[in-house]
């Protein structure tokens, strides 16, 4: 999904300050764009703010037993990591990368 022209951007010093609990979902917004950032355990995500299906704020949502980020409004579960869609409906779900690092946590962004 990205290339060389991907800029990394510094968002937090620490995931705490972003998602301070082992398995949680919020909001971020990044150079004026909204996303969803998640939490499970260990496994960091961040994915677009509304469902391709039928717009559904995804920060509302929440993460299952297998770690899929399950929409609001229709249940429609997506692989955070990946963007698939795993419950059938054939929607993908945008993502950027995001990495801790001893320096902050950052996330992977497109060039302008």
């Amino acid at each position: 999904m990205f290339n060389k022209t991907t800029r990394w951007q510094k968002i937090a010093e620490h995931i705490n300050e972003l998602i301070p609990e082992d398995v949680a979902l919020g909001i971020l917004e990044v150079d004026g764009k909204k996303m969803t950032i998640g939490r499970r355990g260990d496994i960091m995500f961040v994915c677009a703010h509304k469902c391709p299906h039928a717009g559904g704020i995804l920060s509302q949502g929440f993460i299952d037993a297998l770690g899929n980020l399950v929409c609001p409004l229709h249940r429609f579960k997506f692989n955070p990591c990946n963007g698939f869609n795993v419950s059938g409906e054939g929607y993908y779900l945008r993502h950027w990368p995001i990495e801790c690092r001893e320096d902050g946590v950052w996330i992977g962004m497109e060039e302008k």
